[in-house]
């Protein structure tokens, strides 16, 4: 019986042991090894004062250290805080007073940015390595030694921790630009876990990639996934993905059979990757999920590389994943997205209009809610805002039920699958009309040039919001933005085309591999970024 997490890995270990379960370039761990010194490292927390319901962080790029940490941590009864390594110092800093961070999982590499988060008020009583790199004692905090983790005998602790403890918290961008922290239990992502192996058929034969960071809420398929089939997770190197040629070739050359990331890293590939060279003959499954795939791209990615299923997976982090899609064959006239499709085995969704009925027709548009238990247990330390967005289910009130409102629009299409239409937040009004965002990207992306599309709203007084495109055109293409604005004029109506147009050779991305939408937004208002 498994209800924890870490059972998935202790499992993995009695079945498998000499399996391969994790590689990183030149270096690799079996399943029995893995096990080993994760429990190794969890009796070091222990011996450090971790407890039951703590939390760790963990600031170290995606590696076997990282891996290690978070199996040990959740073998000590603590939930893992992964941190990204990239943040600034503030953010960081922030996250781990915000959570009652003690003891940190840090790389030797980033001695200067923990001085600096120290610096900021980080209260900290012990630092432990997860490399060989010595960390810089550049503040007076005890540090363990990645060599003192692999050479401790002591025993592990009992694992005591039940299903509904915390199992790590996911801090994403708040509303506000404070950081909230989405608490998960081991319930809400076992559950999860346990749907998408069966779904995905995921076997001790598979090598799954793991790009996403720690921090990201994909990253939690490929760790877990593979380790309960006893699959080998293969860590992409940082870096690669900027370079799309290579990660074609490494992903041909490490036999990678289930791959899972964000479309924008699919779309580089069928754009820069020169993916005819390559035969893919292990590659079996494609999946994605963060944010919209154009169907250009998604269309000649399945002409690219036909042998694969493809899944769209949606759902935001505080939901897992609760809906999903295995596309078909995409015709060559489709332009529209494709559908987010229907919820995931133990759960279910479902639209309610503004009058508060539900989405049952073609036409009918709501805000998609969620309620099962993949659902998260809400904001660490923050009442207020998981009161706000974890409800009373709105359509049952014979008994208590919390339902996560997702703030995303969507309708449904004839066969019965449900269609992303945007998030609330994105519709905006111009000129007195509705608009949504992600219509207009979807309409310059017929464009044969357009290689990258973003759209953000300004506020105006006088129209109440000016729409502001931000696009990546064929480095050949030869055309001028005047060129697109007409192009928009073609398939939408005036109001909805933006008033201003900037080409780019680049759009900025965020630490999760998504088109930074904050940074365009900011410097449409203000002129910087």
């Amino acid at each position: 019986m498994h209800y924890l997490l870490p059972h998935l890995l202790t499992n993995a270990a009695s079945t498998y042991p000499d399996r391969t379960a994790l590689v990183s370039g030149a270096e690799s761990l079996t399943y029995a090894q893995l096990d080993r010194l994760s429990d190794r490292l969890a009796a070091v927390l222990a011996a450090s004062g971790v407890q039951r319901g703590d939390r760790v962080g963990l600031f170290l790029p995606k590696s076997i250290g990282s891996i290690v940490g978070l199996y040990g941590v959740m073998k000590a009864g603590a939930a893992y805080v992964p941190i990204d390594p990239g943040a600034p110092a503030g953010r960081a800093a922030y996250i781990i007073e915000n959570c009652g961070i003690r003891v940190l999982l840090t790389a030797g590499s980033r001695s200067a940015a923990v001085a600096e988060i120290v610096a900021k008020g980080a209260a900290l009583e012990r630092v432990i390595l997860a490399d060989s790199a010595p960390l810089d004692p550049a503040a007076a905090i005890p540090v363990t030694s990645w060599a003192q983790v692999q050479s401790h005998d002591g025993p592990a602790p009992a694992l005591t921790a039940i299903e509904t403890d915390l199992a790590y918290i996911l801090y994403t961008s708040g509303s506000t630009g404070v950081p909230k922290g989405v608490m998960i239990s081991h319930r809400n992502s076992l559950t999860y876990v346990d749907w998408a192996h069966q779904e995905i058929g995921v076997t001790a034969d598979d090598r799954l990639s793991s790009h996403a960071p720690l921090h990201f809420d994909l990253s939690v398929f490929d760790l877990f996934v593979a380790a309960k089939a006893g699959a080998a997770l293969v860590l992409v190197p940082e870096g690669l993905s900027s370079f799309p040629f290579r990660l074609a070739e490494w992903i041909d050359k490490e036999r990678i059979s289930v791959w899972y990331s964000v479309p924008t890293i699919l779309s580089l590939l069928v754009r820069s990757g020169n993916l005819s060279r390559f035969t893919f003959d292990a590659l079996r499954t494609i999946i994605f999920a963060g944010e919209v795939f154009p169907v250009k791209y998604l269309r000649e990615l399945m002409a690219f590389i036909p042998k694969p299923a493809y899944y769209n997976f949606y759902g935001p982090t505080e939901t897992n994943v609760i809906t999903y899609y295995r596309v078909p064959e995409i015709p060559e006239d489709r332009t529209a997205p494709i559908p987010i499709g229907r919820s995931c085995a133990n759960m279910d969704v479902f639209g309610l209009t503004d009058e508060g009925k539900r989405v049952e027709r073609p036409g009918d548009v709501g805000e998609l809610y969620a309620r099962g238990s993949f659902v998260a247990q809400g904001y660490w330390g923050d009442a207020e805002k998981t009161q706000r967005n974890f409800v009373p289910n709105p359509v049952h009130h014979g008994y208590q039920e919390i339902a996560y409102r997702t703030g995303d629009l969507v309708t449904l299409d004839d066969n019965g699958d449900y269609i992303f239409l945007g998030r609330r937040d994105d519709m905006v009004k111009s000129r007195g009309y509705r608009i949504e965002l992600g219509e207009v990207e979807s309409t310059m992306y017929r464009h044969a040039s357009v290689r990258e599309a973003a759209v953000v709203a300004v506020p105006d007084p006088a129209i109440g919001a000016r729409l502001v495109a931000f696009v990546v055109m064929a480095a050949d293409a030869g055309i001028e933005a005047a060129d697109l604005h007409a192009f928009c004029g073609e398939y939408l109506p005036r109001y909805m085309v933006p008033e201003s147009i900037e080409l780019r050779e680049s759009l900025p991305k965020t630490s999760t591999g998504k088109v930074d939408k904050v940074a365009l937004a900011r410097h449409a208002t203000n002129g910087d970024g």
